[in-house]
């Protein structure tokens, strides 16, 4: 039943009644249904004046049926008391013509049942104010026009806080605050769809990892993905018979290479919409009987058919400067959950951040120096933002030669040691007197078929044109690279550790992470043998986790003389 007391409608039972009236007088649904004359703006004469208020539907058997609803100020009291009584059919309703004795009759005014919920008896609160005119008439002048504009604030004001009491009244009944926490605790499932709520900094980062071009962009960039299937397909001993685990999976091309590898069992994971790519592209290959794609977070997914633990964890989770996007929490997450503690492997093993001075000339001349003349006009005001964030560009030299200020060994780093401070000795190479205008952050990449850290003398690859890389993995009919034997002619001595590595830097040909410039708002001025000094700090950012909060503090020291004043300068990596 819909019942409109102090024009609000309440759903009370089943059956519905139009109500008239501040005091709840009402016809049944029915007779207006049955009486298209109660359809329209016609009623009956009555001894005192009637009052047009809104437009409802009625609904009924899902046919929506348009009711002129009229507000009585007098005389529907009766009514009410005269249908409560002796329940007239729809056809004596609709004969009603409104100059019945009964309207003014007081015997009818005494409610048949006590506390009817259908009779409102109107609040010390309420007034007449209450009544909302959809099309109310113009003021006539500006007193009544600022007596309307007074009435509807007032109305506004009791609307808001009826959705205030609203709010409270459900958040009470339907108890959110233990729904919400219940919402945080994992769900464990071996479906390869699992529902799981996704946080504030979660959203737009796998939002914007289910679209395709991001994906080309990936794929595309061959220092990364022949790096990854050199690896991948060139370790038999590693990936065959197998069981991977593929974390951020993609389009699943990490997972493909591993089950072309000879891999067993492949779990390929993630939280975005390009999980359902990935599944047709597994089916498109045949290898459904090899990989199992899992839409979820690697925090929250349990693995189907009871499998505990995995052989390898492979991921390309590296973000701009290694760690914008904080996807090696995820990546720590499934080690510790899932790899075997007795000779699991992660691919990549290891990781190193690199530092140096560049002098990135053209970079300061595109987005500061441009500006400040622009068709004869200083519009130097539009660069003041570019020294707070991070940069993340192309630059073909460096200045200095790199420091690491971060090491990652993946087997043994724990995820708060991922906000760091590291100490930095920069060296000037440069032949000419230059003006530094940034510093340079880039990483480079490291896999072991052992998972063991790289000896200290380990030199990364540095990828350039013509290399071979992309010929040693697609062999024609897609077989693997297979390694020559060594000749037997005397001796051999224990080889290292085979090592498969790439650099992000500028040495390398370009990749899609490019590289993280920190444009200085001073340039520094160098010549061969000026020492740069100070301190990297990097931490994620307070407003977003998936956001790097770096510090660059330094000092400048030229031969003969004492170190400058300490510089500080903060950025953001977004």
């Amino acid at each position: 039943m819909w019942m409109v007391k102090s024009h609000r409608i309440h759903q009370i039972q089943k059956t519905r009644v139009i109500s008239l009236g501040r005091t709840g007088s009402r016809i049944p649904e029915q007779s207006v249904l049955a009486n298209p004359s109660l359809m329209t703006p016609h009623l009956p004469p009555s001894p005192k004046p009637w009052n047009t208020t809104r437009i409802l539907t009625a609904s009924t058997s899902n046919k929506h049926v348009p009711v002129y609803l009229w507000i009585l100020i007098g005389g529907y009291d009766s009514l009410t008391g005269y249908e409560k009584r002796h329940k007239p059919s729809p056809e004596h309703a609709n004969a009603l013509k409104g100059d019945e004795a009964f309207l003014s009759a007081d015997e009818y005014l005494k409610p048949t049942l006590e506390d009817d919920p259908l009779l409102e008896v109107p609040s010390e609160d309420s007034s007449d104010e209450e009544e909302i005119e959809v099309w109310p008439q113009s003021p006539l002048d500006l007193a009544a026009a600022k007596r309307q504009i007074k009435r509807l604030k007032q109305q506004l004001q009791r609307t808001k806080q009826d959705m205030i009491e609203y709010r409270a009244f459900v958040s009470e009944r339907l108890n959110f605050t233990s729904v919400a926490e219940s919402l945080k605790e994992p769900v464990p499932s071996s479906s390869i769809h699992v529902a799981a709520p996704l946080r504030d900094d979660d959203s737009h980062y796998f939002q914007s990892y289910g679209e395709n071009d991001i994906h080309a962009v990936m794929i595309q960039d061959k220092v990364r993905t022949a790096t990854y299937a050199q690896f991948i397909m060139t370790t038999p001993e590693l990936f065959r018979d197998a069981v991977v685990l593929d974390v951020g999976c993609g389009t699943g091309i990490l997972s493909l290479f591993a089950a072309r590898a000879g891999a067993k069992r492949v779990f390929a994971v993630d939280a975005s919409d390009i999980a359902e790519k990935a599944m047709q592209i597994v089916k498109a290959n045949d290898l459904e009987n090899v990989i199992t794609v899992i839409r979820g977070k690697i925090e929250e997914v349990t693995l189907p058919d009871d499998v505990t633990h995995v052989d390898v964890i492979v991921s390309e989770w590296m973000g701009y400067g290694l760690l914008y996007e904080s996807m090696l929490d995820s990546v720590l997450h499934a080690r510790d959950r899932f790899l075997n503690p007795d000779g699991g492997v992660l691919a990549p093993s290891q990781c190193k951040m690199m530092f140096g001075l560049c002098e990135a000339a053209e970079i300061f001349k595109e987005r500061v120096g441009f500006w400040s003349d622009v068709y004869g006009f200083d519009l130097a005001a539009m660069a003041a933002d570019v020294y707070n964030e991070a940069i993340v560009d192309v630059v073909d030299s460096m200045a200095s030669e790199p420091v690491v200020v971060k090491d990652l060994y993946l087997k043994t780093i724990a995820p708060k040691q991922l906000d760091f401070s590291s100490s930095f000795t920069l060296v000037s190479t440069t032949e000419r007197k230059t003006n530094i205008h940034a510093f340079v952050l880039y990483f480079d990449t490291f896999f072991t078929a052992s998972g063991e850290p790289i000896p200290e003398d380990s030199q990364v690859h540095f990828v350039k044109e013509g290399d071979p890389i992309l010929a040693e993995v697609w062999q024609v009919g897609g077989k693997p690279h297979i390694s020559r034997r060594m000749s037997s002619g005397g001796p051999l001595k224990k080889p290292k550790p085979k090592t498969t590595s790439f650099s992000t830097g500028p040495l390398s040909v370009p990749t899609h992470w490019k590289q993280t410039l920190f444009l200085l708002r001073d340039p520094i001025i160098v010549h061969e043998g000026t020492i740069v000094q100070g301190t990297f700090i990097c931490k994620k950012s307070d407003d977003n986790s998936r956001e790097l909060d770096v510090e660059i503090h330094y000092t400048v020291k030229y031969e003969g003389e004492e170190p400058s004043e300490a510089i500080v300068q903060v950025f953001k990596v977004r």
